[in-house]
């Protein structure tokens, strides 16, 4: 999901921030696809990577990791708090959390399925795969040796629970901080007091501070893109673009079964509606989403779809869409999924069962905290790749083709929504007789 007001700025100074990307992922993969043939093992290449490229791409994660803990915190918290609709739709309510938590845990647990079946990273040289971590710099480094210490087992269940939400977040430990988030956020819910309503306005507002800041650090994705990619093209070469054409090809797999597959099971078992016709009506909003690859912007389309095409009841429409445009988005937690346990097998590190049930739970929290600004769902996925040893530089590899792919995720995230709004809809006695009607 990705806002628009970053974008509209983009446009005023020239090239719009989806094009920028596009071009420094151009720029940088070329240049170092002619360094790995014409100077592979020159000494300039390695001064570049060294002082220039490397700093570069380096700070631009920082930059990020600095701003992730506030944002995905005061998101989960909002997002969780704005139920407090329960108080009218209490069961609606709870159905829609019931079933964005299990219709997401089908999204990441398929897409994880997918990319350990298919494996579109394997295929690298382990050895040079780990020569490129060495020159990442001394955070990467440290970064993939605090893998090693992950906890398993029942440890890494009960570490899910911080004993200090403090050394938590000064930790990078983001599933625990996550907990904390639901945790809080749940109680803002069940104290409705003026102090309260006063805290929940302070997270709001730190919200659209963060989301504000993090627009800012997104205009230097397209050099930091640049950098990233001039520094994988120079060490890995052809065997880069072979490795990302299979990765794209994963990624479209898994958002087409979830979309054609999952999606029409839904509404055959639950709702008892033709899955052909429900995609016929809706398809003005799945167009739309795919045009802007923004939820909020197509919710205004969405909510007219679910009243004139699908004859959704307004008052379940409107509160499942709303709240499903931040917290339902079954193709950002597949794509987070998929691109971490690529990039796992990019680099040569293998993931156990528990570090893949860890990246399936933050993927299914993350969905409901992710920020809408371009590249919203790039923060968690560095914040994921750090927490279980990955090198967060080779985010590097997939924000050329980012664009295309939050455009055909947020197809599936406004479907997604129109889905559960029409499932939900169908238990409720009002919802079927419009529905006949």
């Amino acid at each position: 999901m990705t806002g628009v007001a970053p974008e509209i700025e983009a446009k005023k100074s020239g090239l719009s921030l989806q094009w920028q990307m596009l071009v420094g992922f151009l720029v940088g993969l070329l240049l170092g696809l002619a360094a790995y043939v014409t100077a592979p093992d020159a000494r300039w290449v390695d001064a570049i990577t060294t002082y220039v490229t490397g700093p570069v791409g380096q700070l631009f994660l920082r930059l990020l990791f600095m701003l992730v803990i506030p944002l995905l915190v005061s998101a989960l918290i909002v997002g969780i708090a704005e139920m407090g609709e329960l108080r009218s739709l209490r069961r609606v309510g709870i159905r829609t959390l019931v079933y964005t938590l299990i219709v997401s845990g089908i999204a990441v647990a398929l897409s994880l399925t997918l990319v350990n079946l298919l494996q579109p990273g394997v295929g690298i040289d382990p050895a040079q795969a780990r020569a490129m971590l060495a020159e990442a710099g001394p955070g990467a480094q440290a970064i993939l040796d605090r893998g090693g210490d992950t906890p398993t087992g029942m440890q890494a269940l009960i570490a899910i629970v911080p004993d200090n939400v403090v050394s938590a977040m000064a930790d990078n430990d983001i599933l625990a901080v996550m907990v904390f988030a639901l945790f809080f956020g749940i109680g803002l819910l069940l104290v409705q007091t003026d102090r309260s309503r006063l805290l929940l306005t302070a997270m709001e507002g730190m919200f659209e501070v963060t989301m504000r800041l993090i627009g800012i650090v997104i205009r230097l994705a397209p050099v930091a893109i640049a950098c990233f990619m001039f520094n994988l093209a120079a060490q890995f070469g052809w065997d880069l673009l072979i490795r990302l054409s299979a990765y794209v090809g994963v990624v479209l797999l898994a958002l087409a079964i979830q979309m054609f597959g999952v999606f029409s099971l839904l509404l055959l078992v639950f709702a008892r509606r033709s899955p052909l016709r429900f995609f016929a009506a809706v398809q003005e909003a799945t167009v739309m989403a795919f045009a802007t690859a923004s939820s909020n912007a197509t919710l205004p389309t969405a909510l007219r779809v679910a009243e004139d095409n699908l004859h959704l009841p307004r008052r379940i429409a409107r509160f499942v869409l709303t709240i499903g445009a931040t917290a339902n988005q079954n193709g950002t937690a597949m794509f987070e999924g998929i691109t971490v346990i690529f990039l796992a097998q990019f680099f040569g590190i293998d993931l156990s069962l528990t570090q893949q049930l860890m990246v399936m739970l933050v993927c299914i929290l993350g969905g409901v905290g992710t920020a809408g600004v371009p590249a919203g769902s790039l923060p968690v996925v560095a914040m994921i790749l750090g927490m279980v040893g990955i090198p967060p530089a080779g985010i590097g590899l997939v924000l050329g083709v980012d664009r295309f792919l939050d455009m055909c995720r947020t197809s599936l995230n406004v479907t997604g929504d129109l889905v559960a709004a029409t499932v939900i809809s169908a238990g409720e006695a009002d919802g079927r007789e419009t529905a006949r009607a």
